[in-house]
């Protein structure tokens, strides 16, 4: 498969942290590709690099050594500006804890990626409103997070990922904080996006039901791809 249908490429990546005088390698040599419009689940034992290979394909972090190839953008030449700009154009982050302003009304909390955007207001309002809808909030715009269910929270959180249509949606335990009927509420939506918009997924979870909504399913240990498998259509 040529490089241009991939999403991501991550080619013998080497990323190590110290602790003390201790030094740790989280990832050893990974190598791993992900196909424009997959819906990919990381799973693994905490300290596997799960969070690690996220964070290197949201561009939130560097590699010791190796390529990362993201939206046909090498991210390892960038200067810190260049992937800023880079980041907001082509990334979208859901997180286990929402990250959203709490003096923000949810239609302000999704609007805020859209303000490194050349916008107007009025187009800004507009991409705001098209992802409430996709999100089923509409009736919500105007509430603040402490007005909102755990799961609505998490709507915004995912409107806010798509507002700026980027490339790729990246996900740190989107469902963590959720009850069951919730998280398979979030995980639906996440699939629908995959399907109908063709969105590029990357979720990372500990949770083999949530895992079971992606259309591939990897497992990290000690920094290395151990397995593999298709998830259920």
């Amino acid at each position: 498969m040529t490089e241009d249908a991939n999403a991501v490429v991550l080619r013998d990546i080497v990323k190590t942290y110290r602790r003390g005088k201790e030094k740790i390698e989280v990832l050893h040599h990974l190598d791993l590709s992900i196909k424009s419009g997959e819906f990919l689940a990381l799973m693994g034992p905490s300290g596997s690099g799960k969070t690690t290979v996220l964070n290197l394909i949201g561009g939130l972090d560097h590699p010791d050594s190796g390529e990362v190839v993201v939206a046909g953008e090498h991210l390892t030449k960038l200067s810190g500006g260049q992937l800023a700009k880079w980041r907001a154009r082509h990334v979208g982050f859901v997180f286990q804890f929402y990250n959203l302003m709490p003096m923000l009304s949810a239609e302000r909390n999704i609007g805020l990626p859209l303000l490194l955007a050349p916008l107007s207001r009025a187009e800004r309002d507009k991409h705001v409103r098209v992802a409430l809808e996709i999100v089923g909030l509409s009736d919500r715009a105007r509430h603040k997070p402490s007005e909102l269910s755990g799961g609505q929270q998490q709507r915004v959180a995912i409107a806010r990922a798509i507002v700026a249509d980027p490339t790729i949606i990246v996900c740190d335990e989107p469902t963590g904080d959720l009850d069951r009927a919730t998280a398979d509420e979030i995980l639906t939506l996440l699939k629908e996006l995959n399907r109908s918009q063709g969105k590029t997924i990357v979720m990372v979870t500990h949770d083999q039901k949530a895992a079971a909504f992606a259309s591939r399913q990897l497992n990290l240990d000690k920094g290395q791809i151990v397995k593999a498998m298709e998830a259920a259509a």
